[in-house]
């Protein structure tokens, strides 16, 4: 995940500054797991937090604000939204919450990198006309503007009826591949019901544990509590704007997002 992390810095040009790690300092390479308050609740280990913390205020003040400072959840320093901080009276030793070194920082995004690493979409979507195809287009376009690598069906030939069988196999074995790969699937389910093609996507995105988001515009109802189809709906999250799409998808620019597209 750590190599995913940096590969997507890379495809975005996004400068990565490696920060250190206050446990590797305190305890050697070789430590072996413990809780915070098990192996560095000491007057030592938190001077050095100190200390660290303003190396990593120097460099912002040099850089400028980061986009967001990657950490490891469950970490008992860099826990982004968990941490093993140890066992105090009835509470676990595991909690919700960053790190000890994180919580410095707290004005800053933090993202767990196995959060980060996932970045790779697969948008499923009806593409049969000129109005369908631009839509979905502007949110390929949104979505790259948060750094997320986007595969569009329409883009891979898959937006002509005048194919032949050979093509036809091709197109699907493209898209087949690109949803293997891909960590995440939005799909497009506007319409009085959701395009079949893209139902199967979903569908099939599901039962490989993939995480699916649905994109509902249309405020048809199809029930008294579902908006759509109620396989799709328990099968994915439903959002209705650009800011809960992107909130979802954890987008790392979400704190400071201006999206150029309204979803409702």
């Amino acid at each position: 995940m750590f190599d995913r992390a940096i590969e997507r810095c890379k495809k975005f040009n996004v400068e990565m500054i490696p920060l250190p790690c206050p446990e590797t300092l305190y305890l050697g390479p070789d430590r072996k797991p413990g809780t915070f308050l098990e192996r560095l609740n000491t007057k030592k280990f938190l001077q050095l937090l100190d200390q660290l913390e303003e190396t990593v205020l120097e460099i912002i003040k040099n850089r400028g604000p980061p986009l967001c400072i990657i950490g490891v959840n469950s970490s008992p320093t860099c826990g982004v939204t968990t941490t093993f901080y140890g066992g105090e009276e009835d509470r676990p030793a595991k909690r919700e919450g960053r790190g000890v070194f994180l919580d410095k920082f707290r004005d800053i995004l933090a993202i767990d990198v196995l959060t980060f690493s996932q970045y790779r979409v697969y948008l499923a979507a009806p593409l049969f006309s000129e109005a369908e195809r631009a839509y979905n287009l502007s949110i390929a376009i949104l979505l790259k503007k948060h750094f997320f690598d986007v595969y569009l069906p329409q883009q891979a030939g898959d937006d002509s009826y005048a194919r032949n069988r050979e093509a036809q196999v091709l197109i699907f074995s493209e898209n087949l591949r690109a949803l293997q790969n891909a960590d995440i699937i939005i799909a497009n389910i506007d319409g009085a019901d959701a395009d079949s093609g893209t139902s199967w996507e979903m569908g099939y995105a599901f039962a490989k544990r993939k995480m699916v988001v649905a994109v509902r515009t249309d405020f048809r109802r199809s029930g008294c509590h579902e908006k759509v189809n109620l396989m799709l709906e328990e099968s994915a999250t439903v959002v209705t704007s650009a800011e809960h799409l992107l909130n979802v998808i954890n987008s790392p620019l979400i704190s400071k997002m201006d999206s150029g597209i309204n979803l409702k």
